[in-house]
């Protein structure tokens, strides 16, 4: 990996105060990738990609420009800071801009156990023969497996360096591996896709293939026969994908900017109820080997953990320093940027709290529904919590999946389906950075013929 360290970061900001700006904040970051895929058994793609690049923030008192460069050398970062700095001379005051306040910087970084030295140095030919397991076990699950859209392995390698003349240094080295199947059924001229994968920190601690190609397979298979059921208003279960996805919502819902533009339907319901007493949503950034974790946010603000939603009640919003400016309430370490854009508010290891219930439980309880398995498109109005998105999955009839769904639309409202959230699995795993459990949604309108 190319070298970039904390001392570039550190000097880009002192030039740029000496150059006039009041204050400043500069994000380095080196990324090295690595993807692979193959179908039936040959390789499609082997693509590795290197990129450096400075994001650059300069403010002039309550004005600021942001500007980035994937030239590193000094006379394109000094070239960088007089333009950033004339940039921001030329913009309009904002009274809410500003680094973070010194007293929202404390503590140390830990280490979050984020990076695998010794799985990102194995050679290719090894993270080959897992692509080639994962696609070969979903084309022997079964005869109905019929042809495959590939398997794919990837890997990142990333360093982020952050310094902020607010009093903030740091530094860390972060790794991602995943592995994927994506295989083909067949039968009675119909064909169906779905896919399967695994994700970590750590390359010991993905599935094995064997696993992805299998699941990928009987996921599927049990699509063949999908047809569309009649309009009605019935209760919802939601697997596990398909309910972060929904979770996914619940933040953008909480997130202070959405809060501040009062374009979300949690708009001043601090300290209100706002779902079902069983329902607890946390966001925690410093979970080790997260897949969403990070010592310190974008800004230099140490991630921590956050309850959104304690036993059904709002207590907290997600804020990066803007937003937590605009609404009077302390950033939660949830800032991120890309080198050219300013922070954001984003999510880092969201989850809801897993509940008693085995899955199988779950269906059990329902004697005519609808068991959700994949959405499709979008349609989520966060100022009025309308919810309407396409879906497929299966029938459930008398507390057993019947036969496959497609082409329908699952519509509700979100403030009514949090509190007929009447039902929340065991079997929570943090497979994506934002991950649920099972959900049962006591009634939604399925729409189809």
């Amino acid at each position: 990996m190319e070298a970039i360290d904390l001392q570039l970061a550190r000097e880009t900001v002192q030039k740029a105060l000496q150059a006039g700006a009041t204050a400043a904040d500069c994000i380095l970051r080196t990324e090295e990738e690595l993807n692979l895929t193959v179908r039936l058994g040959q390789v499609e793609t082997l693509q590795q990609a290197r990129s450096s690049g400075l994001g650059l923030r300069i403010f002039h008192h309550r004005r600021v420009a942001i500007t980035s460069t994937s030239d590193l050398s000094w006379p394109s970062i000094e070239r960088l800071i007089a333009e950033t700095l004339d940039l921001a001379r030329l913009m309009s005051e904002d009274p809410s801009a500003g680094l973070p306040d010194p007293a929202w910087i404390q503590g140390e970084p830990k280490d979050l156990q984020l990076w695998d030295s010794d799985g990102l140095s194995l050679p290719q030919e090894k993270k080959l023969d897992l692509v080639r397991t994962a696609e070969q076990a979903a084309l022997d699950y079964d005869p109905r497996i019929t042809n495959s859209e590939g398997a794919s392995f990837s890997q990142v390698d990333r360093k982020t360096c952050l310094a902020s003349s607010a009093g903030f240094e740091g530094e860390y080295r972060s790794s991602l591996f995943s592995l994927s199947a994506t295989p083909v059924a067949g039968a009675d001229g119909q064909l169906q896709r779905d896919f399967w994968f695994t994700e970590s920190r750590r390359f010991q601690e993905l599935d094995s293939p064997e696993e992805v190609g299998r699941i990928a397979a009987a996921r599927a298979l049990r699509r063949l026969g999908a047809r569309r059921v009649k309009t009605q208003e019935v209760p919802v279960v939601f697997e596990p994908l398909p309910a972060s996805s929904l979770l996914d919502e619940i933040f953008n819902a909480a997130s202070g900017s959405a809060i501040y533009r009062k374009a979300s339907f949690f708009t001043g319901k601090l300290g209100s109820r706002v779902a079902a007493p069983q329902v607890t949503v946390i966001d925690s950034g410093s979970r080790p080997g997260g897949l969403g974790s990070r010592p310190f946010d974008d800004e230099g603000i140490l991630t921590r953990t956050t309850h959104i939603i304690v036993d059904g009640v709002l207590e907290s919003y997600l804020c990066d320093s803007y937003a937590a400016r605009k609404l009077d309430l302390h950033p939660t370490g949830n800032a991120s940027r890309s080198l050219a854009a300013p922070p954001r508010v984003a999510a880092n290891n969201l989850y809801l709290k897993p509940g008693p219930a085995r899955p199988t439980e779950i269906l059990a309880s329902v004697s005519n529904g609808f068991y959700l398995t994949d959405l499709i498109g979008f349609g989520v109005n966060l100022v009025t919590g309308d919810y309407s998105r396409g879906a497929s999955g299966h029938w459930i009839e008398n507390g057993r999946l019947s036969h496959p769904v497609e082409e329908v639309t699952v519509a509700g409202n979100l403030n009514r389906m949090l509190v007929e959230l009447v039902e929340i699995g065991n079997d929570l795993e943090f497979r994506t950075p934002i991950a649920s459990p099972t959900l049962k949604i006591a009634r939604m309108t399925v729409s189809g013929e």
